[in-house]
């Protein structure tokens, strides 16, 4: 099993993971077409620099007619001082105070009430994107399927910290436009450029999130701010005592989506490395972030992954049958990671069903509310489990009908289950007028005769 080793002794950024992307191989092109790909005007600069002695590559971004990040004083993307007269990002820092490099990509939050009155700043700072445009923008991209789910989901973490802390709706986070577009390149680049590592899973170095103060739009908060802290839930963490912003919010939000594990170095053969270069360079600290690609030992590979999954359950026996279909249907697509109803006999002998939720944990407080605001429910029984899972990962193949995205389940460098994926075989049968099983037989017929290619 192929696996790569993300060492986040610097913490790490947007650009820092795709700076160590394209040390480790990825073709710097790809990320230069995928910026391209979304059509917003964006551009990525990829050089050469040196971090206290480390020779890393740095990626930086541009948006429109503004300047390179590299040109940014500051460590990494949380930080930049706005031009005068603008209003800045959500938790924007000054540049001495931070770590990593420029723009950030903060949102905006709306006052509630007052959504249809112009925001004070948008004439001179430019219009915002919420994330329904964002999720569009990302659809439209001419890129693969999977990378743009991926993208979406990192997206999608980075809201739901934000929308948590400001106790919004996540439809009503607003992302400035330059920081929106500065996030888009990081995070649609990191999900195209995982998709082109090759490895089967990611494992992640506990991450050194640096310290000291930094100045936000809404006041002083210590580092790491209150978006990194809620995106970092669960993942181990530690300062280094260097007084710096390390961990950014979209850099938290990449390692939390595509992270698979948290462990120090695992036990592997080492194929190539990568470093990631962040904008500052601090005298006797390589300010860089490494990604280590190789095979795990077989041994290793064989173990199956372990994570922590929460379970919500619930008895009801006095729900609309046709409530309780849409109710799930709300669960799944709200992020539960699987739903399922099952016949009981319940008290005075009356039929009912068992509503059952798997989740991950920092989604349970949210799909708990769905439950008890769309059924009929007085309470929720939650608990906390352990399970293994093989190594998963998508791969996509071309029928005459469109790609379809291939579900590949492994253990120990084998594998063990594949299936097409049945959102895009749905589609594809009800766009073309195709029976379904007819697609789903072709996509499966187009892995496999991919393998024996």
């Amino acid at each position: 099993m192929r696996i790569a080793y993300l060492d986040c002794f610097s913490g790490i950024s947007g650009d820092m993971f795709l700076g160590a992307l394209v040390d480790a191989g990825v073709s710097a092109r790809l990320l230069e077409e995928t910026a391209a790909a979304l059509e917003i005007g964006a551009r990525v600069k990829i050089s050469r620099v040196d971090r206290s002695g480390i020779t890393a590559t740095k990626v930086d971004v541009s948006a429109g007619d503004e300047t390179d990040r590299a040109r940014e004083p500051a460590g990494h993307e949380h930080a930049h001082l706005p031009p005068p007269h603008r209003e800045s990002e959500h938790h924007e820092s000054k540049p001495h105070e931070s770590g990593h490099q420029g723009h950030e990509h903060h949102p905006h939050q709306p006052v509630p009430g007052e959504a249809s009155r112009p925001l004070p700043h948008e004439h001179v700072h430019g219009r915002t994107r919420g994330l329904k445009e964002i999720r569009e923008i990302i659809g439209r991209a001419a890129i693969g399927e999977t990378a743009k789910q991926t993208a979406i989901r990192i997206f999608g973490a980075l809201g739901e910290a934000e929308a948590k802390i400001h106790n919004l709706d996540i439809e009503k986070i607003h992302f400035h436009e330059v920081g929106a577009v500065d996030a888009m390149v990081d995070i649609v680049c990191s999900a195209v450029g995982r998709e082109a590592l090759g490895v089967d899973e990611i494992v992640c170095s506990p991450l050194n999130v640096g310290g000291g103060m930094v100045e936000c739009a809404h006041g002083t908060f210590p580092v790491p701010a209150p978006a990194t802290v809620e995106l970092l839930k669960g993942a181990p963490v530690y300062s280094s005592g260097l007084q710096a912003e390390l961990v950014t919010p979209t850099g938290a939000a990449i390692v939390k989506t595509l992270a698979a594990r948290f462990a120090s170095f695992p036990e592997m053969t080492i194929e190539r490395t990568g470093y990631g270069a962040g904008s500052r360079d601090f005298p006797g600290h390589a300010n860089v972030v490494r990604l280590t690609v190789g095979e795990a030992r077989p041994e290793l590979a064989a173990k199956t992954l372990q994570e922590i999954i929460t379970v919500l359950e619930v008895n009801l026996d006095d729900l609309n049958p046709q409530v309780f279909g849409y109710v799930m249907d709300r669960l799944l697509a709200d992020g539960a990671l699987d739903v399922f109803g099952m016949p009981v006999q319940m008290k005075k002998s009356r039929p009912g069903m068992l509503l059952t939720v798997l989740c991950k944990p920092e989604h349970a407080g949210r799909l708990t509310e769905i439950i008890f605001t769309e059924s009929s429910t007085l309470g929720v029984r939650r608990r906390e489990e352990m399970r293994q899972v093989l190594t998963r990962k998508f791969v996509s193949v071309s029928t005459e009908w469109g790609e379809v995205r291939m579900k590949i389940a492994s253990m120990n460098g084998t594998v063990t289950n594949c299936a097409p994926e049945y959102e895009d075989c749905r589609r594809i049968a009800a766009e073309q007028r195709v029976p379904l099983k007819t697609v789903m037989n072709r996509a499966m017929e187009e892995y496999l005769r991919g393998r024996k290619g």
